[in-house]
């Protein structure tokens, strides 16, 4: 195989996007879309490409990391001068050089495998992704000659009338022979509508060369849409929501609804578990088999067990063991961690706290900051009260523990296992193991005070 490399275009400004943030940092299925474009590339074995920088470059740079080695472009001056700036990070081993613009978040990895396949093949000194389109404004043309090879690629505002009819377009990806590029680029200037120095005047110097230019055409011509607008991140963002919802009910996922389903790129979901309708798994999600997840949810960064069944609820960056029950209207926040078999029911609240196996937080309930042991029943209406107004505290409920409903639990406490706590107190200090905790006002019962009170009332 030839030693290959890639060069990815990520110096535009996007100004259509009207927005602060550079163009290839907005996201498409929950990841920015030049990532999608460095996971294309990864599947055919490019691990580290040089991508080129400019507009908003630190911020590319801190999302991407190590991902890649960066070459800036601080004026965008056209695409070839952009891989112009690549040039002297590109080790002269290097056969085989792939173009690809970092806006195209929907190419995949076996478009590209396929190119470079038929670039090596041919021994052409370039191959142009193509596609035919049946409204082409705005793209460069495909030029064929009487073999069938690329003659040239004229840009939408160089093209002639006729030029323009061509429905065979430039994808803006291309693999090239690295010496015959790197020689042909300090031929090309900026003479044209743009000022700009194109990528695509290179092919007409390999043809006076002697060289020619082949194509590879792909049939799905949504995988060469690049973003420029909000609009145009929307319809990406369409196309690959459904190839996510096909790839994991082709893996044994029931979706009821797929089009109300919103998946990350991320998640991992297992065979037989179904989704309801209106549901959002996002980020770094991993959902086991035999779960029921939904309607009405959204799963953030989490962990579902097996089995497993939140409905109309929020979990975000918790992990829930196996045969878990959530909801329904729960939330479940940051720092959750429930064991098999814990039962959370509607509106309760529950924030960096441990659930121990078995445990029960059934109904209106708020845990904070706290650890429950096993086999733990907690009331209707029980509240941690983990803060003081200055400093988090945290409560502790052993083994076996029953607290009664409306119980306040008034942090740093402990409640030992097998304690009783009866129902409408306020517990301020530790409950030994085994006994029984009641706090409550002595009740006053005035006989007919009712009646009274009308009188009074209606005297006055």
């Amino acid at each position: 195989m030839h030693m290959r490399t890639a060069v990815v275009l990520a110096a535009g400004k996007g100004t259509r996007m009207k927005s602060r943030r550079p163009k290839v940092l907005h996201e498409v299925a929950g990841r920015p879309m030049v990532h999608h474009v460095l996971e294309a590339l990864a599947a055919c074995d490019v691990t580290q490409p040089v991508l080129v920088i400019g507009h908003g470059g630190d911020q590319v740079q801190a999302c991407l990391g190590n991902r890649a080695v960066y070459a800036w472009q601080q004026e965008q001056l056209g695409t070839g001068h952009a891989v112009m700036m690549a040039r002297p990070l590109i080790s002269e081993q290097v056969q085989t050089v792939m173009v690809v613009c970092g806006d195209t978040p929907l190419l995949t990895g076996s478009t590209l495998a396929a190119l470079w396949q038929t670039h090596e093949e041919k021994g052409a000194m370039a191959t142009v992704l193509t596609a035919l389109l049946d409204e082409p404004t705005g793209y460069g043309r495909i030029i064929r000659d009487e073999n069938g090879n690329v003659a040239a690629i004229v840009e939408e505002k160089d093209a002639s009338e006729p030029q323009k009819a061509i429905r065979e377009i430039n994808s803006g990806t291309y693999c090239f022979d690295r010496a015959a590029l790197f020689s042909a680029l300090d031929e090309i200037t900026p003479a044209n509508a743009q000022g700009e120095y194109y990528l695509t005047d290179v092919l007409a110097i390999f043809r006076q060369r002697g060289g020619f230019v082949s194509a590879y055409r792909i049939d799905d011509n949504q995988e060469i849409v690049g973003i420029n607008s909000r609009q145009q991140l929307a319809e990406a963002e369409a196309v690959l929501q459904n190839r996510l919802r096909r790839k994991w009910m082709e893996a044994g996922v029931t979706m009821i609804d797929p089009a109300s389903v919103w998946l990350n790129a991320e998640v991992k979901i297992g065979s037989d578990t179904i989704i309801y309708p209106n549901t959002i798994v996002e980020g770094d999600t991993v959902i086991g088999e035999g779960c029921i997840i939904g309607p009405d949810t959204r799963v953030r960064d989490s962990r579902i067990g097996n089995n497993g069944v939140v409905q109309n609820s929020i979990v975000l960056e918790s992990e829930l063991g196996n045969d878990c029950s959530v909801g329904p209207f729960a939330y479940l926040r940051p720092g959750t961690v429930l064991s098999d078999e814990v039962k959370v029911g509607d509106f309760v609240e529950i924030k960096k706290s441990v659930i121990g196996q078995g445990s029960k937080v059934p109904h209106l309930s708020y845990v904070g900051d706290a650890t429950v042991g096993t086999g733990v029943n907690i009331g209707a209406g029980t509240i941690t009260c983990n803060y003081d107004g200055e400093k988090k505290h945290s409560t502790t409920i052993q083994d076996g523990a029953f607290i009664g409903s409306n119980t306040n639990l008034v942090a740093p406490v402990v409640v030992g296992a097998g304690a009783l706590v009866g129902a409408g107190s306020t517990i301020s200090k530790d409950v030994p193991a085994g006994a029984l905790a009641v706090e409550r006002a002595h009740l006053k019962v005035k006989e007919g005070y009712r009646s009274g009170h009308k009188q009074k009332k209606s005297s006055d």
